[in-house]
């Protein structure tokens, strides 16, 4: 591992008041020995050192409550990615070749929703990359935003989702019904014991039935939901982003989750083995933590789809350079 000692110290120090000096420091200089270690191996060839990968780290963790134990805080981050994020800030050559091979490359088939004209997809992804890698006089890359708090090629697609609303601010509908005056307000989780019982007793059955209700969701439809819930575009940046008016974006947003809604309810009433009485109070709960549930399944896929990603590339050889 090289000199590791004082990477707790290191920590500390550059987190500038946010962390507090552990009890435990003997424990957490081995877990940051075993990140930075960690982090080496999924990226042969690209070499940092355990201080600078510290630093980069202390100034990207969010702020403990002093005496509370750091570890489930790093266990949160994607510190592999974190750690080819700054050696790409570093100007490190294989980290770029890599970072431009395994996330920069992906843009243009993920971005194929937009109905962008192909050269449009071009500039955008370009755009994104001169955004992220290249130094400018007034500031650094703009890959040292990230943080480590969510998988790296989600961060990179919102970046360039970005770039495209962007590219299109000219074209900026009239203003006009917002989604939240389509989509009937929902009750507040827990307004009374009834349903919090249930939610309690069936809240595996919930996500899974709701789940199972993505699959019947268009490639189309599930981007959307993701632009809206994830990436907080509003409906007016989405019809810019799509190239529609504002009340089109609505529809479709309410007709998705409106087919969110009554799959999940299909498959509760085909699982559960409950009274009308009791379904119906289902159906209370399931209005009310739908929304949230979407974005939680959303965070979920790419938290997964970053791990698979990190293992599928462990050792794996840099392939072609994104054309710049």
């Amino acid at each position: 591992m090289g000199n590791g000692l004082g990477l707790v110290a290191t920590l500390v120090t550059q987190a500038r008041g946010r962390i507090a000096p552990p009890d435990d420091a003997a424990v957490l200089e081995g877990l940051l020995g075993h990140a930075w270690n960690a982090s080496r191996e999924k990226w042969p060839g690209v070499d940092l050192s355990a201080e600078l990968f510290v630093r980069h780290l202390a100034e990207r963790l969010p702020e403990v409550s002093p005496g509370s134990p750091l570890a489930p805080v790093l266990e949160s981050l994607s510190l592999a990615e974190l750690y080819l994020a700054c050696a790409c800030a570093q100007g490190l050559p294989l980290a770029t070749r890599l970072f431009e091979t395994h996330y920069l490359a992906k843009l243009p088939g993920m971005l194929g929703y937009l109905k962008q004209p192909s050269a449009a997809l071009d500039d955008i992804c370009q755009l994104t990359r001169v955004k992220l890698l290249v130094r400018t006089p007034e500031s650094g890359p703009r890959i040292n935003d990230y943080t480590g708090r969510g998988a790296l090629m989600s961060w990179v697609r919102v970046t360039a989702v970005r770039i495209a609303l962007k590219l299109q601010a000219a074209d900026k509908p009239e203003p006009e019904e917002d989604v939240a005056e389509l989509i009937e307000a929902l009750p507040a989780p827990g307004r009374d014991a009834e349903l919090d019982l249930i939610r309690q007793r069936h809240q595996a059955e919930l996500r899974q039935a709701i789940r199972d209700a993505f699959s019947a969701l268009s490639s189309d439809e599930r981007h959307l939901l993701r632009l809206y819930f994830v990436d907080k575009l509003s409906t007016t940046e989405l019809g810019a982003l799509l190239r529609v008016n504002q009340s089109t974006v609505s529809r479709w947003l309410k007709s998705a989750r409106q087919t969110v809604h009554d799959e999940t309810r299909r498959h509760l009433r085909a699982r559960l083995n409950l009274s009308a009485a009791g379904f119906q109070s289902f159906l209370d709960v399931l209005d009310s933590q739908l929304d949230l549930s979407i974005s939680q399944l959303f965070g979920e896929e790419d938290r997964l789809a970053g791990e698979r990603g990190l293992e599928a590339r462990g050792g794996a050889e840099p392939g072609p350079v994104m054309k710049r």
